[in-house]
């Protein structure tokens, strides 16, 4: 008893501790926070150490204590800061410090960029990009070895797709792999061939595994610079908080370290990888949580299918645009259970990649199955992407309490080729946020970034408009799916916390709420919606404390 009496003081002190520290008074603001579930409005706010304090609208009397700090917001915007419920961390950071594919509007033009970056990187001993996407390219076909051997003849290339569910490697790479014409295809995946059965350099989702393990794994010390960059970038975008899709045992030591010694400037909600050496033993220790609330582990990420851009998401019928496939499952239907069952025994929240109707199917009968067995239906187990549905299949959402994790640019990347590949039947189901908000679910909102831009306002953006920034096409891309701003904020703030069980302590602007907030150079609430990616961020705040 004494031992939990000293426990419970100490939190009281470090939670007393928290709210402690100077006034300080933000003017000269247009606020905006959706606060349960309305958009709320304000002109000032107090913040007391890392807590909200108090709004304050327009007209009404301000503190006038000589011992507040005020700042003068200048006419700025003050959203809450913003919550990206899908990206990749580790591999933005490594994106940023590898050849840009992104754009590339031919093969030859993605080798030219490969070539400019070895240019400047002449030290390396693997060439690594990402980005390429060849439904771009005049002919749509994938890539090959021999464009980049010409260019490469001995040094190994090894480029990802922009969905990151297919690579493209030079013949150097295959060589080191030792990968020819009678290496097999492992189960979930797919090596390209031509016509005489050769692998053309493409590997696509599982087969992927074989060029990769041959590739230097990065040691602690780099990834904590990579994650550190990372980190950094991402605030300047204007998100405080990110939830990372799929991190390894060695990533979430680096992320402890760095929480432990107060180096983390944003907020990471860390899915544990299913597929990591360790994942056995990370269930058994259980979920965690930083004292700091920057850093918490207490989920899970699965991946059950490939992705669409690759033709490796599993549909239930073949693809419209390519008779007798159907796309690939990435895990036995025995060893799909048997993870997810696993992570909830454990008291893991499971968040689980589904991009094809038929992956969904599956998830959503798991889920319904297991939530059941295990009693776990508090924890907001959630569909990451929910990208192809049965329109059947989407009233299972609220009724199982899953969450749809899903990226509104994801819809405007890929509307030049999702109909070639549902047909006009299966499209009715896809991207289809509308559809999924009237059915009661909660959406939250995410980039999967490096995949798509980490900038959350291009997602806005997608999210009402359902255009590209051209703003094609003209009314929005099936326009009846759109999201009004309020919705599409609250599911990049409110419901992104809420799909963390970290409602109470962000995603609103609102008095006890961490001060977590960002300043803006426009009225979002006040301009054509076909501007909102040009929203540029001036200042990101964390616990009262400027780090951008």
């Amino acid at each position: 008893m004494k031992k939990i009496i000293k426990s419970l003081l100490a939190s009281s002190i470090l939670l007393s501790f928290g709210t402690l520290g100077e006034t300080s008074l933000i003017t000269n603001i247009k606020g905006y926070s959706v606060n349960d579930g309305k958009l709320t409005r304000f002109s000032a706010m107090t913040f007391k150490g890392d807590r909200i304090d108090r709004l304050f609208v327009q007209g009404e009397p301000l503190p006038e204590e000589a011992d507040i700090k005020h700042i003068d917001g200048h006419g700025q915007t003050m959203l809450p800061g913003l919550i990206d419920a899908h990206g990749h961390v580790l591999g933005y950071g490594l994106s940023l410090m590898r050849a840009q594919l992104r754009g590339a509007e031919s093969e030859l033009e993605a080798v030219e960029r490969v070539r400019l970056f070895r240019a400047e990187n002449p030290e390396l001993s693997w060439i690594q990009g990402r980005g390429w996407n060849q439904v771009l390219w005049p002919n749509k076909r994938f890539p090959t070895a021999s464009s980049l051997d010409k260019q490469f003849p001995d040094t190994p290339v090894w480029l990802r797709r922009i969905d990151g569910h297919a690579g493209w490697a030079n013949t150097a790479a295959m060589k080191l792999a030792n990968i020819g014409a009678e290496t097999q295809s492992p189960k979930g995946g797919e090596i390209v061939r031509d016509a005489n059965g050769l692998p053309t350099g493409v590997f696509i989702d599982n087969a992927m595994d074989l060029i990769t393990e041959n590739i230097p794994s990065l040691t602690r010390s780099e990834q904590r610079s990579v994650l550190l960059t990372s980190m950094n970038a991402l605030a300047k975008q204007g998100l405080t908080s990110v939830h990372d899709a799929g991190v390894g045992s060695m990533t979430l030591e680096v992320y402890r370290s760095l929480a432990d010694s107060d180096q983390m400037p944003i907020r990471v909600y860390a899915m544990v990888s299913a597929a990591d050496e360790k994942f056995e033993s990370l269930m058994e220790q259980g979920p965690y949580k930083h004292s700091s609330d920057k850093l918490s582990i207490s989920s899970v990420k699965i991946s059950s299918d490939g992705a669409l851009g690759s033709r490796g998401a599993a549909l239930i019928e073949d693809y419209s645009d390519l008779p007798g496939h159907k796309g690939l499952l990435l895990y036995s239907d025995k060893k799909l259970t048997a993870t997810m069952k696993l992570a909830m025994d454990s008291g893991f929240q499971v968040n689980t990649h589904a991009i094809g109707d038929n992956a969904n199917k599956l998830v959503l009968d798991n889920y319904e199955t297991l939530i059941k067995q295990t009693g776990t239906r508090e924890l907001r187990h959630r569909v990451e992407h929910a990208q192809v549905l049965r329109l059947d299949d989407i009233p299972r959402f609220a009724k199982l309490n899953v969450i749809a994790s899903m990226q509104a640019t994801h819809a405007t990347s890929d509307k030049n080729m999702a109909e070639a590949r549902l047909g006009s039947e299966r499209i009715k189901g896809a991207y289809a946020w509308r559809k999924v908000l009237e059915s009661g679910a909660i959406i939250a909102a995410g980039s999967d970034f490096p995949i798509e831009s980490a900038n959350p306002f291009y997602g806005l953006h997608a999210s009402t408009t359902r255009q590209d920034h051209q703003n094609l096409p003209e009314g929005g891309w099936y326009s009846k799916e759109k999201m009004t701003l309020t919705e599409a904020l609250k599911s990049f703030t409110r419901d992104a916390a809420f799909a963390a069980h970290q409602e109470k302590l962000i995603g609103q602007l609102k008095p006890g709420m961490k001060a977590d907030f960002i300043l803006i150079d426009s009225d979002i609430f006040n301009i054509n919606p076909e501007g909102l990616w040009q929203t540029k961020v001036n200042q990101t705040w964390v616990d009262g404390q400027r780090v951008y």
